[in-house]
């Protein structure tokens, strides 16, 4: 859950469907009620904004957040924004939201939004591949998607085998992709509309569910997008703060690279908790995976988490995140959220190397990771 002064924001179903939701193409009214009944497939919104910066919204399926008149969590509520809207992003800003730590507010052209609820995505257009390389499993690519969201064709349609995807299936609700998953591609075809796909899935971790997608939206990467940085150094230390909530890495003693992130929750119970240590390692690296957790009735499964770098028992990795912007606060299930370029730069930076395929390495004693309390 999010804690939004001293009212909890239900992210249950949020956490079950890997922030998956549904879009609005227009700032909805103050006086919008929540409970009106609204058909998901008059809410698509096409085309995107045309800006080089946009944030689309996190919320759940049939929720929104509110856009206020100025950042602050008392000003006048100006509008309310369903989830999945995109929206021109033009700056962040320091503002007020009593009761929480994060006090970053997104400024959009209808007022102010609070920043955990804005994913900072671009839209970018692609040129479709006529054919697929073989880096050593037989044709097949990673991509990325750079757009906003794009909606996919499940293949698997008579056995949706992922909870998420099931309750999508059965809820009647379009599947989508979002802006920094990362899939495997291994074909292409050209629709009955003349239109280019691909055929994408996670190569690792998957709970069945492919998909055929327009091919536009995903840019592809190549070895050399992954090659290693800073080789050479052998005296390389990965440096987790939790009290900061802040990233680190050293060579030789020396910072060479800083960010935010967000750790575990704080939980009473120890669940969602990130270890403390000053003796973890990186001992597995996948280029991208479906991470799964939680029990049957409330747990989560999200595809495509991009430049996963475990480094402690129980699954616990940096990696990317497209289901919030609150960097800087706990807020994952233990995890450590960091935002795509830098999961990236750690995925790179740290060692062992990770070849492109089969983009996975795993039983190894790599750079040295520490995670302290203060």
């Amino acid at each position: 859950m999010f804690m939004y002064g001293n009212s909890h924001l239900n992210r249950r179903e949020f956490l079950k469907l890997g922030g998956v939701a549904l879009g609005a193409a227009a700032l909805l009214p103050a006086s919008f009620n929540p409970a009106m009944k609204v058909n998901p497939r008059y809410l698509l919104q096409e085309p995107f904004p045309q800006a080089d910066r946009l944030g689309r919204v996190v919320e759940e399926l049939d929720r929104f957040v509110y856009v206020r008149s100025a950042p602050n969590r008392e000003a006048p509520e100006v509008g309310q924004l369903m989830g999945d809207t995109v929206v021109p992003w033009i700056r962040e800003v320091v503002g007020s939201a009593s009761g929480l730590r994060n006090q970053r507010w997104i400024e959009i052209p209808q007022g102010y939004v609070w920043a955990p609820f804005l994913q900072p995505v671009k839209n970018i257009i692609n040129e479709p591949l006529a054919s697929l390389p073989d880096f050593g499993g037989g044709p097949g690519m990673w991509m990325e998607v750079t757009q906003p969201y794009v909606e996919v064709q499940l293949v698997n349609a008579n056995a949706p085998y992922g909870h998420r995807i099931r309750f999508l299936v059965e809820s009647n609700w379009p599947i989508r992709l979002y802006y920094g998953q990362v899939m495997w591609v291994d074909e292409i075809r050209t629709n009955a509309a003349g239109e280019t796909e691909y055929h994408v899935f996670d190569l690792y971790g998957s709970l069945g569910d492919r998909f055929w997608a327009p091919a536009h939206a995903f840019r592809p990467i190549y070895p050399d997008d992954i090659a290693p940085i800073s080789p050479d150094v052998e005296n390389k230390e990965l440096v987790i703060n939790i009290a900061r909530q802040t990233m680190s890495c050293y060579e030789d003693g020396r910072e060479v690279y800083f960010s935010r992130v967000s750790t575990g929750r704080d939980g009473e119970d120890g669940v969602g908790l990130t270890p403390v240590s000053d003796y973890l390692r990186v001992f597995m690296k996948y280029i991208s995976t479906t991470m799964t957790g939680g029990t049957s009735g409330a747990g989560y499964d999200l595809a495509g988490i991009g430049w996963c770098t475990f480094f402690a028992t129980g699954g616990i990795a940096v990696h990317t995140c497209y289901w919030h912007n609150n960097f800087g606060e706990r807020t994952s299930a233990g995890c450590i959220n960091a935002t795509q370029e830098d999961a990236k730069f750690i995925f790179r930076w740290t060692s062992p190397q990770v070849d492109y395929f089969p983009g996975r390495i795993d039983q190894v004693a790599g750079t040295g990771v520490r995670v302290v309390q203060a």
